[in-house]
C-alpha cells in the first residue's frame, strides 16, 4: 500500500512539472488578423482577389490564425475608424487594401506600435508598417498586345477610377502594348472618380463604345465594363480577376492579381517573430500577376505573340517602359534605358497614343 504522504508528494511533483513541460510548446491561441476592403467582396474584382487570398492563407495556416474583414470601407476618416477598431480589439496584423488607406493606416500604426500593418499600393512605411504592390503594368502591356491585334477600329476604351500614378502607368502600359503591334492604335479614357460604382462604370463603357472603341478595359472594381462589352458586342480585357463568365463572348483575357502566397509568407514571419517592414513590388516573375486564359476568339498566333512577350518580361529582356518613351504631346520623357521604379511611381502624363489631357489627381 502506498502511503498518503507519498501520493500527495507525487501529485505535487506532477503539478509542478506541468508548466515546465509546457514552456517548449507553441502558443495554442491563434493570432487575429484583420483585412479592410474598399469595395464589396463579390465574386470578381479587386476586393474579391484579396478575399480569396485571405481564405487561402487562413486554410494554409489553419489553427495558427483567425481572420476577419470589413468591406466597403470608404477611404478617409471612416477607414481610420475601422483600422483603429481592429487594432484596439486585439488584431496583431492588419492588411489595408486600398491606396487611399495609406495615411489612415500610418496614423493608426503610430498609435499602436505593437500591432503590425501591411498597406497595399502605398509608399509610406513605419517601424510597424510595410507596403506591398503588384506590377500591374506588366500584365497591362501584355493585354495591350492582344487588344492591338484584335481591334478593328484601332480604338480601345479605358474606364479608370482616379488619376494616380498606379492607374496612369496601367493606361500607358496598355497603350504601349497595343502600339507595339499596331502603331495606329489609340486609347480613349473616361474617369469615374470612384473605385466601385457599377452604374458609372457601365455608362463610361457605353460612352467609349459610342466613340468608336471596339475593345474595352478598366481600372475599377466591378464587372460592369465586361458586362457592357458583352451587351455591346465588343471585346474586353478584364482587370483584377478573371471575369469571363460575365462576358463569355467579349473577354479576350484578363490581368489577374494573385495575393495568397504573399499573405502566407508575411503571416509566417509574424508567427515566427521575423517580420520587418518592407516595400514589396512583385510582378509576373514573382507570381503576383497572372494572365487569365484566352477567350476562344483569340487566334493562336496572337496567343503565341503575347506569351513570347511574357517570357521576355519574366527573363528581364523586355520592359513595358523601355526607351524611347514619349508623352502624347510629343515630349521625349526617356531617351535611353528603362524608366525607373521611382519614375513609374511618379508618372503624371499620358504616353503617345492616349487621347486627351490627364486630369489632376488632387
Amino acid at each position: 500500500m502506498i502511503s498518503r504522504p507519498t501520493i500527495v508528494a507525487a501529485l505535487a511533483a506532477a503539478a509542478l512539472a506541468l508548466p515546465i513541460a509546457s514552456l517548449g510548446q507553441a502558443p495554442t491561441t491563434p493570432i487575429s488578423i484583420g483585412f479592410v476592403y474598399v469595395s464589396p467582396v463579390g465574386d470578381a474584382g479587386w476586393t474579391s482577389q484579396h478575399d480569396r487570398a485571405r481564405k487561402k492563407m487562413e486554410a494554409a495556416l489553419a489553427g495558427k490564425v483567425t481572420t476577419h474583414y470589413v468591406e466597403n470601407v470608404a477611404e478617409g476618416p471612416d477607414a481610420e475608424r475601422v483600422i483603429r477598431e481592429m487594432a484596439a480589439s486585439g488584431d496583431k496584423l492588419i492588411f489595408t487594401t486600398s491606396f487611399g488607406y495609406m495615411n489612415p493606416t500610418l496614423k493608426v500604426a503610430q498609435q499602436f506600435p505593437n500591432v503590425k500593418f501591411e498597406h497595399a499600393t502605398g509608399y509610406k512605411t513605419a517601424p510597424n508598417m510595410g507596403t506591398y504592390n503588384a506590377r500591374f503594368y506588366e500584365g497591362r502591356y501584355l493585354a495591350g498586345i492582344v487588344a492591338g491585334r484584335m481591334t478593328k477600329s484601332n480604338v480601345a476604351g479605358y474606364v479608370a477610377a482616379f488619376p494616380i500614378p498606379e492607374v496612369v502607368m496601367g493606361i500607358n502600359a496598355f497603350t504601349r502594348g497595343m502600339r507595339s503591334v499596331n502603331p495606329k492604335a489609340e486609347v480613349k479614357v473616361v474617369w469615374t472618380s470612384s473605385w466601385y460604382d457599377p452604374g458609372k462604370e457601365r455608362q463610361a463603357a457605353e460612352t467609349l463604345v459610342s466613340q468608336g472603341a471596339d475593345v474595352l478595359t478598366h481600372h475599377t472594381d466591378s464587372t460592369a465594363v465586361v458586362q457592357a462589352a458583352e451587351a455591346k458586342h465588343v471585346y474586353a480585357v478584364a482587370y483584377h480577376s478573371d471575369m469571363a463568365k460575365y462576358g463569355p463572348h467579349a473577354q479576350l483575357t484578363a490581368v489577374t492579381h494573385v495575393w495568397d502566397q504573399y499573405y502566407i509568407r508575411v503571416v509566417k514571419t509574424v508567427l515566427d517573430g521575423t517580420w520587418k517592414p518592407d516595400h514589396v513590388w512583385g510582378g509576373l516573375k514573382e507570381g503576383m500577376i497572372e494572365m487569365a486564359p484566352f477567350g476562344a476568339m483569340v487566334q493562336k498566333p496572337v496567343q503565341d505573340e503575347m506569351k513570347k512577350a511574357e517570357a521576355a518580361m519574366i527573363a528581364g529582356t523586355l520592359h513595358p517602359f523601355d526607351a524611347p518613351v514619349k508623352d502624347n504631346a510629343g515630349k521625349l520623357r526617356l531617351a535611353s534605358g528603362t524608366l525607373s521604379d521611382d519614375a513609374l511611381n511618379k508618372m503624371d502624363y499620358y504616353v503617345e497614343g492616349v487621347q486627351g489631357k490627364l486630369p489632376s489627381a488632387k
